[in-house]
């Protein structure tokens, strides 16, 4: 179970809200069309103070769609071309960006916010999906800035890459 949940880096609560979506929402939207590429949308970023009032967690919610409903990856997907440090090894990237100076900069975590969106193909003949995500990142509790913005999008299994959406500016400190 550990090697499962370092390879999603998705919380367990928001596994199992993306499986009931894709098991669910196929049956209940009954022959949907969507685009064969995904699309997604922001939805919401919401930060977690502790009691001194420094930001621990930040919580970013989006939402999806995709008409052919192959999103999402085993963790046994581990070959080419979704091999450990491959472009798509990670099918949901989160870029993270700093605004220094008045410029918003690309900064490289390590580890990245980068995640493994767990498989989502509906068994169901109409495979449309569409759904939120909700994904718990680890914040740094002393930035050197105090403003940041994340850019993100996400891979389907045929490598299709869907739009870029970003989050509004979000500020670290009150």
């Amino acid at each position: 179970m550990k090697k499962f949940d370092k390879a999603i880096k998705l919380s367990f609560p928001v596994a199992i809200i993306a499986a009931a979506c894709a098991i669910l929402l196929p049956s209940c939207l009954k022959n949907e069309q969507y685009p064969e590429i995904p699309e997604i949308a922001f939805q919401s970023f919401t930060l977690a103070f502790d009691t001194n009032n420094i930001p621990r967690k930040g919580y970013l919610t989006i939402s999806f769609v995709d008409g052919d409903g192959d999103l999402g990856l085993h963790p046994a997907d581990t070959l080419s071309p979704y091999q450990k440090g491959g472009d798509y090894y990670y099918n949901y990237v989160i870029d993270y960006y700093e605004k220094q100076n008045g410029v918003y900069v690309l900064v490289p975590l390590s580890p990245p916010y980068h995640a493994r969106i767990p498989y989502l193909t509906p068994d169901d003949p109409n495979k449309a999906i569409k759904g939120i995500i909700v994904d718990t990142l680890q914040m740094n509790p002393y930035p050197v800035y105090d403003t940041i913005k994340l850019k993100f999008f996400i891979y389907d299994r045929a490598l299709h890459k869907s739009n870029v959406d970003s989050t509004p500016p979000i500020i670290l400190r009150r």
